[in-house]
């Protein structure tokens, strides 16, 4: 293939991948957004095999065989709710990818038309640098919060005096060793300066609680596009910069809306240590008056309303209760119950979560509605069904400026006819404080696994 058919082919990749995050902006065309992002890829893993500059294809071809293997062995088995963990671990292979690739180009320059070794031009040295910082920090801070997502270190903040004076002096050490890299071009400087940058990525992701790792995931995201994107400079591959840069900047995008849902900035999540499981309040918690029913309550209930709104959290994924909720949906509507599904940017593990996993049910698209376009409605709704979710149904964000998410962005449950809200417990959420939702007096609280009680709740309506 001549490097003119590859350029083309590769501006036709590009061209796929825009479509395919078009695509992936509706639940409705997702599907076909995934199919030309695969189109896409195929046509650059082609056209990259045929360039001229590729003439050894065994290690390629048992890359691919490896990598391809691996891949379809964790798509047949991965959970709707391990996507989280899932998604992080695969950022972390980018950024350790982009970590590898800057190395092989610091060695062996001269393949990749750089110079050679010791004498590699400055500017190239530059995007070299950049690349291996971000795709260090990505790699290390990723496999952090997939420990996280997976429980293995717990979700919360692991905090210790001086952290963030640390964290400071770590960052001038990366930018100090990246100024001697450039300047002298030494392996020495590199290493130094891709050392720091993974134990940065490890000390900048454990302060971070798990009521920010929807933000966590998608800014990694975003990291990991800028990562490749600096390594395509490096190789002057156009294709690797325009996907790099897609990448990062739609993870930019996605981490503002995250950072918007909770009424934070980027800066507020990095530092905040926000997410403790706040123990001070548990000694009172059980004294005060609640609601408490069960099944049979909530199918008299639910027997003699015209409207629910359901409000899943990650409780629902925990308990794998998509799928009877989804046949909770279908016994409502057969009664002519007005039934719809409130999402919130921050419910679950990562950016739209939840959707996922309603989708995965096969609960239609046109009722599952965001905050903005469902919050006007709960005043008129008859009953929400709010199920394992806490902070994000937490009325206190909007009456008390004293609490740590006031002015967060919250579902008015509250504002409904009656409110019923499964839960395991009355432990607080992620951000560590009480949710005045459970003692109110419309509210009715269903303790136990999620999946049991709204099987239950089938059984009684049945």
């Amino acid at each position: 293939m001549t490097p003119g058919l590859t350029a083309i082919s590769y501006l036709a990749a590009s061209a796929l991948f825009i479509l395919s995050l078009s695509g992936l902006a509706s639940p409705r065309t997702a599907r076909r957004g995934n199919l030309l992002g695969i189109a896409g890829m195929i046509i650059a893993i082609v056209a990259t095999l045929l360039s001229p500059s590729i003439t050894n294809y065994q290690w390629i071809f048992g890359a691919l065989l490896v990598g391809g293997s691996i891949g379809t062995f964790i798509a047949l088995r991965i959970s709707m709710t391990n996507l989280p963990q899932l998604i992080a671990a695969f950022h972390s292979l980018v950024g350790l990818a982009a970590v590898l690739v800057a190395a092989v180009a610091l060695y062996s320059p001269e393949v990749f038309g750089l110079g050679q070794f010791g004498h590699v031009r400055s500017s190239s040295l530059i995007e070299m640098s950049l690349g291996t910082i971000v795709g260090a920090i990505t790699f290390s801070g990723s496999v952090i919060a997939f420990t996280k997502l997976q429980g293995l270190i717990g979700g919360q903040p692991l905090l210790f005096p001086g952290q963030q004076y640390l964290n400071g002096l770590m960052a001038l050490s990366i930018i100090g060793s990246c100024v001697y890299f450039v300047n002298t071009g030494e392996s020495e400087y590199f290493w130094i300066m891709a050392g720091l940058a993974f134990l940065f990525g490890v000390m900048s992701i454990l302060p971070i609680g798990g009521a920010d790792m929807p933000v966590v995931i998608s800014m990694l995201n975003s990291f990991s596009g800028w990562a490749a994107s600096g390594i395509g400079f490096t190789l002057s591959n156009h294709l690797l910069i325009i996907t790099g840069a897609l990448v990062g900047s739609s993870g930019a995008i996605l981490s503002y809306i995250m950072c918007k849902g909770m009424n934070r900035s980027l800066m507020d999540v990095l530092l905040g240590g926000f997410g403790t499981n706040g123990g001070s309040v548990a000694a009172h918690r059980e004294k005060r008056p609640i609601h408490a029913g069960s099944a049979e309550d909530a199918a008299y209930l639910l027997n003699n309303v015209g409207s629910v709104v359901v409000v899943p959290g990650y409780g629902m994924a925990v308990a794998h209760a998509q799928h009877a909720i989804k046949e909770l949906y279908n016994v409502l509507k057969a009664k002519n119950v007005k039934i719809r599904f409130a999402i919130h940017p921050v419910a679950g593990r990562m950016p739209g979560h939840m959707n996922v996993l309603l989708a995965e049910a096969g609960v239609p698209y046109e009722d599952v509605l965001e905050l903005e376009s469902i919050n006007q409605d709960f005043s008129a709704t008859d009953v929400s069904l709010v199920i394992g979710a806490n902070d994000i149904t937490n009325p206190i964000a909007r009456t008390d400026p004293t609490s740590s998410i006031y002015g967060m962005p919250v579902l008015s449950v509250d504002k409904s006819n009656n409110v019923l809200f499964i839960k395991r417990s009355l432990a607080p959420g992620y951000a560590g404080i009480d949710n005045e939702l459970f003692y109110r007096d419309n509210t009715m609280m269903l303790f136990g696994d999620a999946k049991k009680v709204v099987d239950d709740i089938l059984k009684a309506l049945a």
